[in-house]
């Protein structure tokens, strides 16, 4: 009988270690991941309408997203992972008719658009 619960023992023991990432043990370093384009309103306020997808690279950067179906439109999405685990996500959308800007939509908006 006793080798059967030293046998269940470190069975239990075995599982037990396995699982450590069910836990969240304390004083554990975990560090914030960022995925995607870095927006901020600074940047988005710098947008005027007219302006060439040059111009707008040159203010926003390359977009995460240009759709092949639709390229006058371009696509900046920025996902944060805090030390917590929880995750957000930012969005803005440029477009285009030609080579100009003609409107945004998203999480933030240009200070000096019209309308």
């Amino acid at each position: 009988m006793p080798a059967v619960v030293k046998v269940l023992a470190l069975a239990v023991l075995c599982s037990l270690a396995t699982a450590c990432s069910l836990f969240k043990f304390p004083g554990v370093h975990r560090i914030e991941v960022q995925q995607g384009n870095i927006v901020n309103q600074e940047m988005v306020d710098q947008l005027k309408p007219g302006m060439t997808r040059r111009q707008v690279r040159f203010v926003l950067g390359t977009p995460l997203l240009e759709d092949t179906f639709n390229p006058n439109r371009w696509d900046y999405v920025n996902r944060v992972r805090d030390r917590d685990g929880e995750e957000t996500q930012k969005r803005f959308t440029v477009y285009f008719n030609g080579d100009q800007l003609i409107a945004t939509s998203g999480d933030w908006q240009p200070a000096s658009w019209p309308g």
